[in-house]
């Protein structure tokens, strides 16, 4: 007999803020944010910063006034350290059930199917408490049949003070009430557009939704929308994916912290852009066929000169090899590159991607693929241990001016022995 769905969706409060507050607890009370790469906008807030209607995506530069106003703490994105915390969360997460899916750096669906419910909720409460002192992140739950009711109640519990951070549907008369009070547009996969839409023809609420007709949905939001709205009736339509399918495509590009108007430190830039594409390459076993180099200036600034090109390499054979693909990279940016620009922009990407044990060799390829597989290996398993950038190829630079900018970053405090956390004794 098949277990009735139960899922558990576990977020982390305020991510990026919560894991600055960790490793500084003087901020706890105070208005915090993160700022996206280049330190161009707001991508995390504390409820505090929240409270000072500092808006989510705002650029940096137009709430400066209110920040500074106020005395709110301002982050840099230190990636390294939320990746590291991240991953700590979930290993929590994984004592608890053994079927874990993780949606984004600071979600996750858990699979609770066979617990009783009569004691989900302390069960829940269990989990959110280990996960706070194991790690220090704040997290609340939602608990439903669905994945989509499981995100309604993920999103109550988060507001809701008198839940205590975990929100259980299943108990008679909460589904109702949590729907009525979520609003059309903060559904799960609902986005802008269908929510003005919906909004048009009366359609306000999550429980509003749940109640439509199924033809009128699926002319609207085809059978994806359906299935949607099933959910929101607690018929499971989406189950857990344990683990992710692999990428189609890899694609890795920055903003530079400051314009780039030379060759050399153009081919660094698209150097290390391919290191970490050819990273993310190996993690999923595969190889790619393909690759695509492009750069741009910035196309704001009108009165400069515009150039924005693109080159794509066939690959004689489909690789991971980092060291192989930033030979085709660097080829492919001196085509492109121009003299007298200002670039602002530059990426890699990577398709035609297969896997790696299926890799298609050529009667011409001088190179030993063994040699470089077992160099690929020693180079990711003491990155991983020693920190991203311990052992790098000479082509990627050493002092990258051209990096996004960071001034306001945080230590590293788990991944770079340098940057330890230090006590001091008064």
């Amino acid at each position: 007999m098949s277990l009735s769905p139960l899922f558990a969706l576990v977020d982390c409060n305020n991510f990026y803020v919560s894991c600055e507050r960790v490793f500084n607890p003087q901020l706890e009370g105070k208005p915090v944010v993160a700022l996206s790469n280049n330190d161009g906008c707001i991508v995390a807030r504390s409820n505090e910063a929240k409270a000072l209607g500092i808006k989510m995506g705002e650029p940096f530069f137009k709430a400066r006034d209110v920040i500074e106003r106020n005395g709110v703490v301002v982050f840099s994105s230190n990636y390294t350290l939320y990746g590291d915390m991240s991953r700590r969360v979930f290993a929590t997460l994984a004592r608890f059930t053994p079927e874990v899916e993780i949606y984004s750096i600071d979600e996750a669906f858990l699979n609770l199917a066979g617990f009783e419910k009569d004691n989900v909720t302390a069960y829940g409460q269990r989990i959110r408490a280990t996960v706070k002192q194991w790690t220090g992140i704040p997290v609340s739950i939602g608990i439903a049949e669905t994945k989509t009711l499981a995100k309604v109640a993920g999103h109550v519990a988060k507001y809701s003070a008198k839940v205590e951070g975990v929100l259980d549907l299943t108990i008679p008369g909460y589904r109702k009430k949590a729907l009525t009070m979520t609003h059309v547009g903060d559904v799960w996969g609902i986005g802008r557009r269908l929510t003005r839409r919906l909004v048009g023809k009366g359609i306000k609420t999550a429980l509003q939704l749940s109640e439509v007709d199924d033809g009128w949905i699926r002319k609207q939001m085809g059978i994806v929308g359906v299935r949607m709205v099933h959910e929101l009736r607690g018929i499971c339509c989406f189950p857990l994916k344990l683990s992710a399918p692999p990428k189609k495509g890899i694609t890795c590009s920055r903003s530079f912290g400051r314009p780039v108007t030379t060759l050399n430190e153009m081919k660094e830039a698209v150097a290390a852009y391919v290191s970490r594409a050819a990273l993310e390459l190996r993690k999923q076993n595969s190889v790619a066929g393909h690759l695509t180099v492009y750069m741009m200036t910035n196309r704001f600034k009108v009165k400069e000169p515009l150039h924005n090109e693109e080159v794509s390499v066939k690959l004689p054979v489909a690789t991971d090899n980092t060291g192989e693909l930033i030979h085709y990279a660097s080829g492919a940016a001196e085509k492109i590159f121009k003299v007298g620009y200002k670039y602002k922009k530059a990426g890699v990407i990577l398709t035609e991607l297969s896997p790696a044990c299926q890799s298609q060799t050529d009667m011409f390829d001088s190179l030993d693929r063994n040699r470089t597989e077992k160099l690929m290996t020693t180079l990711d398993s003491v990155n991983a241990c020693m920190g991203s950038r311990t052992l790098q190829f000479a082509a990627q630079g050493t002092a990258q001016p051209w990096s996004m900018r960071c001034e306001k970053r945080s230590p590293s405090y788990t991944t770079n022995w340098n940057e330890l956390l230090e006590v001091k004794a008064s």
